[in-house]
């Protein structure tokens, strides 16, 4: 199984961007998928999730401002940035729990090689 990201850029403050991650492979159903993302010297930390009956989650600093989606068809997560701002620059990694055959009930969890988004004026 892999996870593909794309869709980061560059963006001035208060400005928009999607993110978009695609797993491929051997893939039987799909649990939780979420996004986290990394700053320069900072922990990771989570930006959002979304379960599979569409419940979301979102960290207090995004709420209102990001929205997480998926499309279950084509096994992907989004994440809508609106109102962007300086301290939401960092590389956003997708991260999804795959459950991998009919077979067995065991989910594991993979990640995205992260995408770059850079909020500056």
């Amino acid at each position: 199984v892999q996870l593909q990201a794309s869709g980061g850029g560059s963006v001035q403050p208060g400005g928009s961007l999607r993110i978009s991650c695609v797993a491929s492979g051997s893939i039987f159903s799909i649990n939780t998928m979420g996004w986290y993302r990394q700053a320069p010297g900072k922990q990771r930390e989570l930006v959002a999730t979304i379960a599979s009956g569409g419940i979301t989650n979102y960290a207090d600093s995004v709420r209102g401002r990001f929205t997480i989606f998926r499309d279950n068809a084509k096994n992907a997560v989004y994440l809508q940035m609106d109102s962007l701002k300086l301290e939401d620059t960092a590389v956003y990694y997708c991260n999804m729990w795959i459950r991998r055959w009919r077979g067995s009930l065991e989910s594991n969890q993979y990640w995205g090689q992260g995408t770059q988004v850079t909020v500056s004026s």
